[in-house]
């Protein structure tokens, strides 16, 4: 199996959700590529001159860099339009997003459910705390479309991205009718520590160019994630990546976790 980020954003240029903390933001703005009141649209033509180029077996990533729910999907439909050509092709495809656009009922008809894939991404279970530094569905919609798509039988994760525990309730989390969870613990650098209030004295360690959790604070933090039969870390560190294939991950093979082989 094989992930591609060949066509990993469907707008171009910027995300109307406007994470504070995103990194594709932070790569594009400085080159003046980054307008979040203006996203260009991807060219559709040019997107499936990609897909049909892609291997058999492949699974392609949509919203790797820019959310493929923005708003603007209800308007142009670029991935509505690109998820039945994936269909017609038989390609796989994991859908990241942070909208609930993604359980529209015109949407659940056209995901086959041999191919789709989908990671919704949670950063708080408050819905107040969210708007402070994203624009995207508030956490309480998202976690609507994540149990609509799994009573639906869909593949489908709560991406706990990036991971601050304290802004998790984790009663709501736990409370969550899903049972699979992907954790990206939050690491840190000069331009995310505006983003979160928090204490950041607790990320000491230092690896390619970020502070993070020490390894011991980041399995208390998970001891309270009860909820799901099926846990996944992904992890930069190397050896707290090696504890977490060994000990954690449910798939020591692939800590997406995609369910495979229809």
């Amino acid at each position: 199996m094989q992930i591609s980020n060949k066509i990993r954003h469907l707008s171009d240029v910027g995300c109307s959700h406007d994470c504070k903390y995103c990194y594709a933001k932070s790569l594009l703005n400085f080159r003046g590529l980054w307008n979040p009141q203006n996203p260009s649209i991807a060219n559709i033509e040019k997107l499936k001159r990609k897909i049909n180029k892609l291997p058999k077996g492949t699974i392609v990533r949509l919203g790797g860099m820019t959310d493929c729910f923005q708003p603007l999907e209800l308007y142009n439909r670029v991935t509505y339009k690109i998820i039945k050509y994936l269909n017609k092709k038989k390609i796989g495809y994991l859908i990241v997003t942070k909208s609930s656009i993604v359980s529209n009922d015109e949407y659940l008809k056209i995901y086959d459910k041999n191919l789709a894939h989908f990671q919704i991404t949670i950063t708080t279970t408050d819905d107040n705390k969210s708007v402070q530094y994203e624009k995207a569905s508030v956490p309480s919609e998202r976690i609507k479309a994540i149990e609509k798509l799994y009573q639906c039988g869909f593949d489908v994760q709560v991406r706990l991205s990036p991971f601050i525990y304290e802004y998790i309730d984790f009663d709501i989390l736990n409370a969550i009718k899903c049972n699979k969870i992907l954790i990206e613990f939050l690491r840190v650098n000069h331009w995310i520590k505006q983003c979160f209030n928090i204490d950041y004295s607790k990320y000491t360690v230092k690896h390619a160019g970020y502070e993070h959790l020490p390894l011991s604070i980041k399995k208390e933090c998970l001891k309270k994630i009860t909820g799901f039969n099926q846990i996944s870390v992904c992890e930069d560190v190397d050896e707290h990546f090696e504890y977490w294939k060994n000990n954690v991950n449910y798939n020591k093979k692939d800590c997406c976790n995609l369910k495979l082989g229809g």
